[in-house]
């Protein structure tokens, strides 16, 4: 009974077909690689491949004593779950859109009545002994009337921005959903390793920038990263996709990953000794990697100075660099 139970587990544990421990994900400049690992079950193995595949870099690899029979690509279909609440949000929407035009029309309602009674003469009589309190009174409640209108439709007006957002985002999820590749194996339990690369951006440079006066300036490279994919090995790399093959790469790190050190000339340097911290300088690249734009921290001789806009540099070229300025 007990390796009746085993094996209906491992069983269980090949229907999707995928094995995370060999799933990996590599961030370059300009997008990522992925690479999973997949064993097929009664001749087929189903892959999800994330968003935004990349035409012409989907490889499927074989194992050794595997063979692939066959590949077919499909979109994935929207699940029914997210189809409803895109209903339910459209009909919240309309719902918001209704009130806010009866809002409106409340407040042209309580303006007239406003301008109304800030319009009206004064007029004594035995019922109205005090018509000037009498016109406060009716000019106040409408305008204290229009308020409640002005911040019931301020809010109305921010919900419907949260909605429409919110629906923005399904139906841009919708366009860029992923698919699934279907492999066909032979043998039936034969397994195989799918590449292929994506247009996902998954960090953000950050430098600091180290002077000290010498004329060579110390530039430390890091990425930020904005992506986690979870079940995969994740590593970046600051070269582009098209030196995928022979980049260094690094296993992403918490916080900062660091990616490089470089040592660059430095000339035209300015510094204001005031309160405020300003500088400028020309920075030279005379390394041959394209350097590109990020966050930078400054620090002169240990001591930091802040953070500048740095905007790339080619390699070969100049940038003059400002501070504060």
């Amino acid at each position: 009974m007990r390796m009746e139970i085993i094996a209906v587990l491992l069983a269980l544990s090949t229907v999707a077909g995928v094995a995370q421990a060999g799933n990996s994900i590599t961030f370059y400049r300009d997008g990522a690689v992925i690479e999973r690992e997949a064993s097929a079950l009664k001749g087929v193995a189903e892959v999800p491949l994330e968003p935004g595949l990349l035409e012409g870099t989907l490889k499927v690899i074989p194992a050794a004593g595997s063979v692939i029979l066959g590949v077919e690509i499909s979109a994935v279909r929207q699940e029914g779950k997210r189809s409803r609440e895109l209903e339910g949000l459209i009909e919240q929407r309309q719902r918001l859109e209704d009130r806010l035009r009866a809002l409106v029309t409340r407040e042209e309602i309580f303006k007239a009545a406003a301008k109304s009674q800030s319009g009206k003469a004064p007029r004594k009589t035995k019922a109205n002994p005090d018509p000037m309190q009498t016109i406060r009174q009716g000019t106040d409640f409408a305008i204290a009337q229009l308020e409640a209108v002005y911040t019931n439709r301020r809010k109305t007006e921010q919900e419907i921005k949260k909605v429409e957002n919110r629906i923005i985002a399904l139906k841009r999820s919708a366009k860029s959903g992923g698919s699934i590749a279907r492999i066909s194996v032979s043998p039936p339990r034969g397994r195989l390793t799918v590449r292929y690369a994506t247009s996902e951006i998954g960090w953000q440079p950050w430098y600091d920038l180290h002077l000290n006066g010498s004329g060579v300036a110390r530039l430390l490279m890091s990425a930020k990263m904005t992506a986690n994919h979870g079940g995969y090995r994740q590593l970046v790399s600051a070269a582009s996709l098209m030196d995928a093959t022979t980049a260094a790469s690094f296993p992403v790190q918490s916080g900062n990953t660091k990616l490089a050190e470089f040592q660059l000339p430095i000339t035209e340097e300015s510094f204001d000794g005031g309160i405020y911290n300003r500088f400028s300088g020309k920075l030279g690249n005379t390394g041959a990697q394209y350097l590109p734009a990020g966050e930078t921290g400054l620090f002169r001789s240990g001591t930091y100075l802040g953070r500048f806009r740095f905007e790339g540099l080619s390699s070969g070229r100049n940038r003059v660099i400002s501070s504060g300025m």
